[in-house]
């Protein structure tokens, strides 16, 4: 049997913007996520009872369906509430399409972090890590900095190296209606930011918000009689880095560079042929890490790399168009997807890249993935 083309058709977003400034009104999660499908549906014209495959991230499949009346579908499936899931939720999502299993399958994902009052590290600190805990290791963000102090003495990465990349994502955000920050930053206001785990400073850190995304994935036969212009996903692929902490001696390049390579063979392209990168976010350095191990930058000098404009709007290779999980939200890269599809569909206002046709999306964490999406 030939493999069928698979595309993303919908998609749905809560208004990051609108949900933080009402910080009186507590948000319940499975709300947001059914407006999220509900929008999403919209988006391509179909009927909830197109859908027979149902991923549900950070919420359970079951309250989800009884409230949204999508009761009976064919496969459903929940994953963990981690951002290293929505790269592995689409490409469940395409493996199902793909394989005649299902022909339309709703993501859902969904966080009230900012209404629950989630904080990311400190507290009681998982019982397995209670070695590293005594170091102060409660946090993902900690273990990423100790990688950053390690990356910056290897590469002579300076004190500033991360500012262009603040800078960047609050330029975006200040563009994008939606986004919780949308006033723009410059270096020296990026340098004066307090640090939480020296040497990252707030500014480098992700925001805790509340929201939900949606996306709708189908053949791209199925796609062509829907409402939107379908993006096809050209290629996808991921590997895991498995251990006990959040640590990789190499910052993930090797398993990176393994990924990229499966990638750009899948695809037919590389990285010079890409118009627009979704870096998954939660700490800046993880974007230095993610260019050097998908072949868009050197290996050690990602940091200079993204400076001169490269990576910002009308640059060579426009990054986290949406302002980012450090200005638009942090949806553990659900966002980052949507915008994505709104880049090739010419859909992206006042931050549209010019001639946009191909997006990569790419994760670096203890699952790396990455996808490569054309406009179709």
């Amino acid at each position: 049997m030939p493999e069928k083309d698979v595309a993303i058709v919908g998609v749905g977003s809560s208004d990051f913007r609108r949900l933080y400034a009402d910080k009186g009104r507590p948000n319940d999660v499975y709300q947001l996520a059914a407006e999220a499908f509900r929008d999403a549906l919209d988006d391509c014209g179909a009927d909830k009872r197109d859908i027979d495959g149902l991923l549900c991230i950070n919420i359970g499949y079951g309250r989800f369906g009884e409230m949204t009346g999508l009761t009976g579908p064919s496969f459903v499936h929940d994953l963990e509430g981690t951002g290293r899931m929505s790269g592995v939720a689409l490409q469940e999502a395409y493996a199902l399409v793909q394989s005649g299993t299902v022909e339309m399958v709703a993501c859902v994902y969904a966080t009230n972090g900012r209404t629950a009052g989630l904080k990311y590290g400190g507290g009681d600190a998982d019982p397995a890590g209670a070695y590293d805990a005594m170091y102060g290791m409660t946090s993902t963000g900690a273990y990423v900095s100790m990688m950053y102090q390690r990356y910056s003495s290897l590469y002579g990465a300076p004190e500033d190296a991360l500012a262009p990349l603040a800078v960047n994502n609050r330029a975006n955000g200040a563009r994008n209606p939606i986004a919780v920050f949308q006033k723009e930053i410059t270096r020296d206001e990026y340098l004066e930011s307090r640090f939480i785990a020296e040497p990252l400073r707030k500014l480098d850190y992700c925001i805790i918000n509340d929201g939900a995304v949606a996306f709708i994935v189908t053949t791209a036969d199925r796609a062509r009689g829907l409402r939107k212009k379908p993006v096809r996903v050209a290629a996808t692929a991921g590997r895991a880095e498995l251990s006990r902490s959040y640590i990789s001696p190499d910052f993930y390049y090797s398993t990176s560079a393994a990924v990229a390579e499966e990638l750009y063979k899948k695809a037919g392209m590389g990285p010079d042929d890409i118009d627009c990168m979704q870096v998954y976010d939660n700490f800046l350095p993880t974007i230095l890490f993610t260019l050097e191990g998908f072949g868009h930058a050197p290996r050690g000098g990602a940091w200079e790399w993204v400076r001169d404009g490269r990576i910002e709007l009308g640059g060579e290779r426009p990054l986290n168009t949406s302002g980012g999980h450090t200005s638009e939200s942090y949806m553990q890269g659900f966002a980052l997807h949507v915008e994505a599809v709104r880049q090739l569909r010419g859909e992206a206002g006042e931050r549209q890249v010019e001639n946009c046709r191909t997006a990569q999306y790419m994760c670096v964490s203890p699952i790396v993935t990455s996808h490569v999406l054309v406009a179709d």
